[in-house]
């Protein structure tokens, strides 16, 4: 039995993409006698928290990811279809600060870059990049499709940008193989770059679905998203039933003569190791501009409005807003209180 992890997984939470349930996901992992699993979503963090909870209720060590989408030029161009057809990147949080900056960026894929999907671009990669594992991705990744198009120098330019931006102790390049032809020619070539700029590479297997014979449930889901039937011929489908959770052993088969590549998943899995506590509140900070303890300054603005709402009675229910300013104190709400406060005033005072 070889030694294996799958860092390339989408669970149900790639919408209308990944068929895997989280549950049967964590147990076929656990059968398969695998130590840890990564969540890797298209673009979205939806499933992480319930992943890491199962995972740790079975005893398998979470690895928390993404599939980012990469804008083809900044995430702020948003025209035809220039700008409609971002590409795949892998990334995986090593620590609590990674953890923390893949939130940032999926957030700003939402916020700044959304269009038709959430994007992010190399820019934003390279102010969140700390703490981050990040791999070359599948066929829709830059450096493949670069390949593909034979743009070799311009497959370069890409690997060159990342190494740039996580260091060459953190980007791996990725070797897949689903039965799909352009997999054996972006492999050869990948094979051949890592050699000329010196990186590690691992092996991955795009899982979108548990079980082999999911294929076809999965593929109606694609026909659910692309609004097609599935007798149309000419509709996007994945054209294998290899996107499975493969055991140990099966991905040793496909890359017989590169057991290193396996090795590499492990030391990936071991490299990440995020803990999220439960149980606390993690509330931003709320930035008092004139200094001063937040607490004072809710309290402050309580008294404040006591006065302007109840003029001369104001001080009969002093002991009432004393009570209850303690009571948020206690309770840790503060800046809670605060935060709303700020953007209910925004609101107001902008109409």
């Amino acid at each position: 039995m070889k030694n294996f992890v799958h860092l390339h997984t989408h669970t149900e939470y790639s919408l209308l993409d990944g068929a895997c349930r989280i549950d049967k996901l964590i147990s076929k992992v656990k059968e398969l006698g695998m130590s840890a699993i990564a969540i890797t979503d298209h673009g979205n963090m939806y499933g992480t928290i319930e992943f890491y909870k199962e995972a740790k209720k079975q005893g398998i060590k979470p690895i928390l990811g993404c599939e980012v989408y990469m804008a083809p030029r900044s995430r702020f161009d948003m025209e035809g279809r220039q700008d409609a057809e971002p590409a795949h990147l892998v990334l995986l949080a090593k620590n609590n600060t990674g953890w923390n900056n893949l939130i940032k960026l999926v957030s700003s894929g939402f916020t700044e870059g959304f269009y038709y999907k959430p994007r992010v671009d190399m820019d934003i990669l390279r102010q969140y990049s700390e703490g981050l594992i990040c791999l070359s991705a599948c066929l829709a990744g830059n450096i493949p499709r670069a390949i593909m198009a034979e743009d070799i120098d311009g497959a370069r330019k890409y690997i060159q940008g990342f190494v740039d931006i996580f260091g060459k102790e953190n980007f791996f390049l990725e070797l897949q193989d689903h039965d799909i032809p352009e997999q054996k020619q972006v492999n050869a070539r990948i094979i051949t770059l890592a050699k000329e700029f010196g990186l590690e590479m691992v092996i991955t297997n795009d899982v979108h679905y548990v079980n082999r014979e999911d294929a076809e449930a999965q593929d109606v889901l694609l026909c659910v998203q692309t609004n097609r039937k599935v007798t149309d011929e000419d509709r996007m489908r994945f054209g294998t039933d290899q996107f499975y959770v493969k055991s140990a052993d099966e991905m040793a088969e496909i890359f017989p003569a590169m057991p290193e590549l396996l090795e590499n998943t492990v030391k990936i899995a071991d490299m990440c190791n995020v803990e999220i506590e439960f149980g606390h509140f993690h509330l931003p900070k709320f930035p008092v501009e004139t200094g001063e303890d937040s607490f004072l300054y809710l309290k402050r603005l309580c008294e404040e409005g006591l006065s302007q709402r109840y003029g001369e009675d104001a001080h009969l229910h002093k002991d009432r807003l004393d009570y209850e300013l303690e009571t948020i104190k206690n309770m840790g709400y503060v800046d809670y209180f605060l935060i709303v406060w700020d953007f209910i005033k925004y609101a107001k005072d902008n109409g």
